[in-house]
């Protein structure tokens, strides 16, 4: 069975560490937005919208030159607080406790006849789920002697085992915004919208904040509570605004994975086959990371690479080829090839558009594509003496492997002038049969004509961003439209070096292959709990 509970406690710890979703140097830092926090909370309380006691408990934390954290309280004083911080932060993150952003149990004053909505405990959902049902009520009948919220508050349990069971919920589509419930709730009332109550609401869901709660624990056996102030002092690390949209974004989308998890295991393979297809089709079109304009362009990578390879011609090491081209866009925004000296639009042929700083162009123009070849009798060649040569096999690849590590044969020497040699970091593609599988070499050796060979990748790619690329679903139906043969299909050649293919700015690559490994390390708990 697969341990879904687990799982969503690890993306929640991620999320909250700063490791499910990549940092964008050009965001607001966290600490200008709890300074403004908190120059809005002062301004309410001048204007009589709140009262001193609402910010009494605020504090700042702040890293000193010591790289310790600090905390500055109303009276000025300061306090390290190091031995608090659970875990580091990213560059433009910062510490906050709850009561600093918030403001705890606030009442509501509305008009005796307004309808509002009125939700008991039983109502509110346990576990992961943000959900609550909720009924019609008049003021007046819930106005005293129940807990005040409205559109936007966060609702915790603060009983047990309704705090242990993680009864908690962002009270949303209220009837006129407002609404009343069990007294047996805390609810937090965000200061600004700068920060976002779905991310608030990941702290609240997580094991850490239930076991530490439970651990202050006071009154009767079975009629316990969670303390105020441990929900007050609570530590929270704030990412700038943006990025707490991102995290949010993705803890919904891997959570309503695991929802159909839960709800069905009949599909689930297929269900991580088209989510892995997933993350790799948005990782080709540059919708997976965003970009960094400060990253230098594909179009700069390509022209640097045609000119080193312009004076490797000159020097007479390599020859011309005539049938490689140059792809850009023209003044019409349409894409053309240049051959030679002509030019043909190719608009109609682009697969999909590309974010800015990335380039299409022809696989075989900016790396070395070769066939591996046999010699035969393949028995008359193979060898147990120590000179041997690596024979590499399509059998030596590990199912579902990213590399090929080792042979379970060699050949002689003399058999080298029939196949071809290939080299530790290139990449080997399946060309017959289950053509286009790509695979890593971390071996020297010689391949037989079951393997197409793509070389010369350094500079030019990310050894992890190609692999995911040639692993991608566009690039595998890309290469099925080319395969050719009647019987068992294989891929020519020519074709393959003629597909069209996505290049991201090489910093680019490294960020988008960083985090598709991130994600399949989430996909591989799943795919091992089956197993």
């Amino acid at each position: 069975m697969i341990d879904t509970k687990a799982l969503r406690e690890k993306i929640l710890d991620l999320a909250i560490r700063g490791k499910l979703v990549p940092q964008d140097p050009n965001d607001e830092p966290a600490s200008v937005l709890l300074e403004r926090i908190r120059t809005q909370k002062q301004q309410r309380v001048n204007e009589g919208k709140l009262k001193p006691k609402d910010i009494k408990n605020d504090t700042i934390i702040f890293k000193g030159e010591d790289n310790l954290h600090y905390e500055q309280f109303q009276d000025g004083t300061v306090k390290c607080i190091e031995d608090e911080i659970p875990f580091d932060l990213p560059k433009g993150w910062a510490w906050a406790r709850i009561s600093s952003f918030t403001i705890i149990n606030p009442r509501s004053t509305l008009n005796d006849d307004l309808e509002v909505s009125f939700v008991p405990m039983a109502n509110i959902s346990d576990g992961y789920d943000n959900q609550f049902a909720s009924d019609k009520r008049v003021w007046r009948k819930v106005k005293t002697g129940f807990t005040h919220f409205a559109e936007s508050d966060i609702g915790i349990a603060k009983i047990t085992p309704c705090f242990e069971n993680k009864k908690s919920v962002i009270f949303r589509n209220l009837i006129n915004g407002y609404g009343a419930g069990s007294t047996e709730l805390y609810i937090l009332r965000l200061i600004s919208k700068a920060i976002i109550p779905e991310y608030i609401l990941c702290f609240i869901k997580s094991n850490n904040f239930i076991t530490r709660g439970v651990r202050t624990f006071s009154g009767d056996v079975g009629q316990q509570r969670v303390t105020k102030d441990y929900i007050m002092n609570y530590l929270v690390s704030i990412p700038p605004r943006n990025e707490q949209h991102q995290i949010v974004s993705k803890i919904q989308t891997a959570f309503s994975l695991i929802s159909k998890v839960d709800n069905s295991n009949n599909d689930l393979k297929e269900l991580i086959k088209k989510t892995k297809y997933c993350i790799l089709d948005l990782a080709i079109r540059g919708k997976l990371v965003p970009q960094d304009p400060n990253d230098e362009s594909a179009s700069v990578l390509l022209e640097r690479i045609r000119s080193e390879k312009e004076e490797l011609i000159k020097q007479g090491k390599i020859k011309r080829d005539k049938k490689k081209s140059v792809i850009f866009k023209g003044e019409d925004n349409s894409y053309y090839e240049k051959v030679g000296s002509v030019s043909v639009c190719i608009d109609s042929k682009i697969p999909f558009d590309l974010p800015k700083g990335w380039c299409w162009e022809r696989l075989g123009n900016i790396v070395s594509i070769a066939r591996g070849g046999s010699p035969r009798p393949i028995k008359d060649f193979l060898t147990n003496a120590a000179n041997g040569i690596n024979w590499i096999k399509i059998g030596d690849a590990e199912q579902g492997g990213k590399y090929i590590f080792s042979t379970a044969e060699k050949i002689i020497p003399e058999g080298l002038s029939k196949t071809r040699y290939v080299k530790e970091g290139d990449f080997l593609l399946t060309n017959s049969m289950s053509f286009g599988r790509p695979y890593i070499l971390k071996t020297d050796g010689c391949i037989h004509d079951g393997w197409l060979v793509i070389g010369d990748t350094e500079g030019v790619f990310s050894q992890d961003f190609l692999y995911y690329a040639l692993s991608s679903e566009f690039m595998y139906k890309s290469f099925c439209e080319l395969a050719a043969g009647s019987t068992v299909k294989n891929l020519q050649l020519d074709t393959v070096k003629s597909v069209f293919f996505p290049i991201p700015p090489y910093a680019e690559q490294i960020r988008i292959a960083k985090y598709v490994e991130e994600m399949y390390s989430v996909i591989h708990s799943i795919e091992k709990s089956l197993s």
